[in-house]
């Protein structure tokens, strides 16, 4: 009888749960949103029942359609970064601090001065930025000194929905090492880092691997979704090594694009001598033994999102994007740069806003959206640039997420890039790869090379056209200089907010 397993993705704004069969096709999905919340300026909390509430309501639908005897085991991706805390009663202290909070900008300066650059990099391979979850535990230290003396353990996003599930609190070594008090590569925490900054290592949670068994569903969850046998939950990975794993990023023969809430580059870097210099993130993959560099574009698709909601809030991205075609490259003279919420790679700069350079009388809402569209991905391009300098050879790319789903942006990428660009046939996100660290748990597969073989198939490349290239490189060096002619702009508005 055919075993089902189950990727859940607890995202930024919502959550997804897929069905996965032994052939890894998806027979079902289901989807539930929520909303974070925003009390003061630069802040994004949210209560983290809100995500096991979602979980157990998805559950209770998925339940009602497979037999629990069927399912194998269900895994988690979550968004990274995240801080949740519970006191010695498991109860939560506070609403969870997000990802993309930048309230902790003094934090950041004063963990630099106190530790150092070279100290950072040396005992997390990591600089220390306002997204990062250490910063979020000094804040609570400074601000809410009684929550900080109450924690008894912190946890990302994922992992308290586990603990809610199976009453066992653990994280895995991807997740960990976005904290930044995790030691890549000896993959345990640092406690050189939580020493110095007076942390106790006791509030750190186990780290077991991503396909490791977390526990198994409680009596009391079974009961309230309905169901008599228990079933294995697994650790699961941050999402964004979730998004690759799904993507078949498990060596270096690929680099992925992602492009969400936020946008990512990743490639796969296992040399034990790789030294980060701050420019880019190196953390642990949710395949055992490896690792990965990384840069992000915090507003990629959330730039798409908010000049939809501007224009026309009420069309689908599809019909919205349809006409971009209709303006050539370079938008008619326009130039937008993604900083809506300040960016990480390369400046890291909190304090960055966006901007669209080139407006006249001619422009028309197509260029802007083209030129919103080219920011994004010149921003993207950034990060690749960086990792190209690490000796890679840039030259097929997977795209995920909303950039995979439309024609004309991915022949934008192969072009902005230089790189032949593909997509999975069943591009699902980061719950494919948390159904596949489950699938693993359960031990489908003898190892990730065989799963990836297996689930893992893509459309055909779509390959760049030399003529636009050379365009792209014209305007790409453009685009790098808007930032350094507009960073101390963007600190003198900061009077008019």
């Amino acid at each position: 009888m055919e075993k089902y397993v189950i990727g859940m993705d607890i995202g930024t704004s919502g959550l997804k749960s897929i069905v996965v069969n032994q052939t890894g096709q998806v027979v079902d999905s289901y989807s539930i949103s929520y909303q974070t919340q925003h009390p003061y300026t630069g802040y994004s909390e949210i209560d983290p029942n809100i995500w096991y509430e979602a979980t157990l309501d998805s559950l209770k639908h998925l339940m009602t359609k497979y037999d629990s005897n069927l399912i194998s085991g269900i895994s988690f991706s979550g968004q990274m970064h995240g801080l949740v805390v519970v006191n010695r009663k498991g109860d939560v202290i506070r609403p969870a601090i997000l990802w993309n909070d930048t309230r902790t900008s003094d934090e950041v300066e004063n963990i630099k001065a106190q530790l150092g650059l070279e100290f950072l990099l040396e005992y997390t391979q990591n600089t220390v930025l306002e997204g990062f979850t250490l910063p979020k535990l000094m804040w609570l230290k400074t601000h809410e000194p009684s929550h900080f003396e109450d924690i008894y353990k912190f946890m990302l996003p994922k992992d308290y929905v586990i603990y809610k599930l199976t009453g066992h609190i653990s994280t895995d070594p991807s997740d960990a090492a976005g904290t930044i008090m995790f030691n890549v590569k000896e993959e345990s925490w640092s406690n050189a880092i939580l020493e110095k900054l007076g942390i106790e290592p006791s509030i750190c949670p186990e780290v077991i691997a991503s396909h490791g068994k977390s526990g198994e569903l409680t009596k009391e969850i079974m009961e309230s979704i309905g169901i008599e046998n228990a079933i294995h939950v697994y650790q699961g990975g941050a999402d964004n090594a979730c998004g690759a794993l799904g993507a078949g990023i498990t060596d270096d023969s690929m680099q992925l694009v992602s492009i969400g809430t936020s946008g990512v580059t990743l490639s796969i870097q296992n040399d034990k001598e790789y030294k980060n210099d701050g420019k880019v993130h190196y953390f642990n993959h949710c395949v055992p033994n490896q690792k990965y560099i990384m840069g992000v574009t915090l507003s990629a698709g959330y730039s798409l999102e908010w000049l939809k909601q501007l224009m026309s809030a009420e069309e689908s991205f599809d019909e919205f994007l349809k006409d971009i075609n209709q303006t050539k490259i370079g938008a008619c003279g326009l130039i937008y740069t993604p900083y809506l919420l300040g960016e990480r790679t390369p400046h890291n700069d909190a304090d960055i806003r966006g901007s669209i350079v080139g407006l006249d009388a001619k422009t028309s809402l197509t260029d802007i959206k083209r030129a919103v569209l080219e920011g994004i991905t010149f921003s993207l391009k950034d990060s690749i640039e960086i990792i190209k300098k690490e000796g890679k050879c840039i030259s097929e790319i997977v795209s995920i997420g909303g950039g995979a789903k439309n024609k004309n942006w991915l022949q934008m990428q192969s072009d902005i890039f230089e790189a032949q660009v593909t997509t999975r046939t069943e591009e699902q996100g980061p719950a494919y790869g948390a159904a596949m660290l489950a699938a693993m748990g359960a031990q489908w597969f003898k190892d990730f090379d065989e799963i990836s073989r297996a689930w893992i198939k893509y459309n055909d490349f779509v390959s760049y056209h030399n003529d636009d290239v050379n365009l792209y490189k014209d305007l790409y060096k453009i685009y790098k200089t808007v930032y350094f002619n507009t960073k101390q702009i963007s600190k003198e508005l900061v009077q008019f907010k």
